[in-house]
Formats: structure tokens, sequence, C-alpha cells
């Protein structure tokens, strides 16, 4: 190794470009490379997402179709079968939120939907924000029930 084979780690120095408005000598002064007049020559000009200098933006070019319900409400759906794998393995009596959430199969802000895939064989009481039909006659049918959740929180009255 010698002095004059030494040069920095690979990726460790970030080349900037050429520094502008920094007199003509520079190559870069005058309009210091925004070109001349128009609003991206001055200051405090920025562009919104998707502009595309004033031709019709991809966004409004393509065409749309179908409905989307922005009031819709999406939930994770449970099944039975995997409600019953729960009750196996840890021998449970009761099932709510939060068992859900400890065993991974929701996360903390995700809306629970019961369905009903599968069989149930124990009588449990399961707590869920929805329960379809068929979960909701499979689980009675075991001798467990049903309890609905509420899917938002009513604001205290000042009295």
């Amino acid at each position: 190794m010698k002095l004059h084979t030494l040069k920095p780690a690979a990726g460790s120095i970030k080349r900037e470009g050429k520094r502008v408005g920094r007199g003509e000598g520079s190559g870069k002064g005058g309009t210091a490379a925004r070109g001349h007049k128009g609003a991206g020559s001055r200051s405090g000009t920025s562009t919104k997402r998707g502009f595309e200098g004033g031709q019709m933006p991809l966004y409004r070019r393509i065409p749309k179709f179908g409905f989307k319900n922005l009031n819709r409400v999406e939930y994770a759906g449970i099944n039975l079968d995997k409600i019953q794998t729960l009750i196996e393995e840890k021998s449970l009596t009761s099932i709510d939120l939060s068992t859900f959430i400890e065993n991974g199969l929701v996360s903390k802000k995700e809306l629970v939907k019961v369905l009903g895939r599968g069989e149930i064989k124990a009588a449990v009481e399961v707590k869920a924000h929805a329960f379809s039909e068929t979960a909701k006659k499979a689980i009675e049918a075991a001798g467990g029930s049903v309890v609905l959740v509420p899917t938002y929180k009513v604001k205290a009255e000042n009295a």
C-alpha cells in the first residue's frame, strides 16, 4: 500500500454536481440552470404530484370503472376451524379480541368477523365485532354463546 493508491471506501463519497448560481465562470451562473422566465425559474416553485407540464396526467387519461364505497367496513375473517384449534391448544372457555391478537390471528386495529368454515365442538363464549349467520348457529348449536363487541367508542358526555 502506498500513499498514491489510497482512496475512500466505495459509496462513502457522494458527488453533488456543480454548484449553481455562483457566477458566470462556474458554468452554471446567470439563470442557475433554471431556464428563462416562467414559474419554474422563480423561487418557491413546486408542482403537485402527477403534474406532467400541463399534459393531461396519467391518472386522468386512464378509464375508470366500478364503485368504491367510502363507508365500507373491512373485517379480518376468522373461521370456526381456527377457533376450534385455539380451543384445543389452549383449552379456552372464552375467546375475545385479545385472544385473537395474542395468537397472531389479527392485529390490534383490525375488526374481527367470525366466519362459518369448519365446525366447532366445544361450548365457548366468542366475542367479536361481527358474526356470519352460519358461524352464529354453529357456536350456539355447540352450546356456546355469541357476544357482539361495538365497533366504535361512545364519547362520554360532559355533565
